[in-house]
């Protein structure tokens, strides 16, 4: 538990927008090749089961893709329009630091912007709405038209990485892009790593699933194993007016915009924490869809919980508490430990 934090900044340097995963799968993958105790397969579409059983009764999930975006076209003045993966305000990612893959693997810097960005020239900047159509990438490169930007190999479909801009602060603050779902992520590195040492104190029965395409809906769509009869997701978890979570703290999600959560691991999740004595919350999300959300709705047969620790600014500039991901960890490990 007390590497997630290191673990969450080694994660989150790997870029990982939904549809380029396999960086980070294979980062997750190497990691755990040594243990020999492990069962580790992949999907055909790239997700990752890492597993104590080749029956798993529990699966933990939590899922590796990011938001991110794709170049849509490329404009006659040099510039980029985009296409996004996910969903996300464009005024929080406006200003941001890019990076453009294209398709040889070559990387070039770029800036989001607004469409004639110079408050010296255009009077409107302010009040003008930020949408895809007034927005472009201004590329770090000497072009200034479409057939310049094509001589370096950028096309339509290249991906579009964000900078993550992470920091970690003396008051125990985690600040960056992506912690949705990259703190849950490193936070189930860390349960294999101790559950792997002290394998003989533990149900082997568990297994965890990194999906890869959460953010645009069919994470776990698949992957999930037939043995499996609960899956407890991991996902960040909501702040915000209406909402009861806090960045320091755990929360159990009762509901989301898909409908309740299983009553039975629910309560035993607000049962566990409360003869902890963990800091945590149950709560309502209006506005959100999970893993678990997914799977239900490909036709699993689980019951689905959901525990995530409290990112502020969700799909914005997130920010969480190391008291938050250290409780989420102890939530977890206390519902693992009570599987027969």
């Amino acid at each position: 538990m007390k590497n997630i934090v290191d673990t969450l900044e080694k994660i989150l340097k790997i870029n990982s927008p939904s549809g380029y995963t396999h960086e980070i799968i294979k980062y997750i993958e190497e990691l755990f090749a040594g243990y020999k105790d492990l069962f580790i397969t992949k999907t055909n579409k790239g997700s990752l089961l890492i597993s104590f059983s080749q029956a798993p009764k529990l699966v933990l999930s939590g899922h590796v893709d990011t938001l991110g975006a794709l170049v849509k076209e490329i404009k006659s003045n040099g510039t980029i329009e985009i296409t996004m993966l996910g969903g996300y305000p464009l005024t929080s990612f406006e200003g941001e630091y890019v990076t453009i893959r294209n398709s040889k693997g070559k990387l070039y810097r770029g800036t989001f912007l607004l469409n004639n960005p110079a408050a010296h020239v255009n009077k409107d900047v302010v009040n003008e709405k930020r949408e895809l159509k007034k927005m472009s990438i201004r590329l770090d490169e000497l072009v200034s038209s479409e057939k310049d930007v094509k001589k370096l190999g950028i096309d339509v479909g290249d991906f579009i990485f964000y900078d993550n801009r992470f920091e970690y602060t003396k008051s125990g603050f985690v600040k960056s892009r992506f912690l949705d779902d990259k703190a849950c992520a490193a936070v189930m590195i860390e349960l294999i790593k101790e559950l792997s040492e002290n394998k003989s104190k533990y149900n082997k029965n568990i297994g965890f699933y990194f999906s890869n395409y959460e953010e645009v809906g069919h994470g776990a769509c698949a992957g999930i194993p037939g043995s499996a009869e609960e899956l407890l997701v991991m996902d960040m978890a909501v702040i915000g007016d209406g909402c009861t979570g806090k960045e320091d703290g755990v929360s159990i999600c009762v509901k989301d915009s898909s409908g309740p959560y299983d009553f039975n691991v629910t309560h035993k999740l607000k049962t566990l924490a409360q003869k902890s004595r963990l800091k945590y919350v149950t709560d309502i999300y209006p506005h959100y869809g999970s893993d678990g959300s997914a799977a239900l709705a490909a036709g699993y047969d689980l019951r689905v919980g959901l525990i995530g620790p409290g990112v502020s600014a969700s799909h914005g500039v997130e920010r969480t508490h190391r008291k938050g991901l250290e409780e989420t960890y102890r939530l977890a490990m206390l519902y693992i430990k009570s599987i027969n």
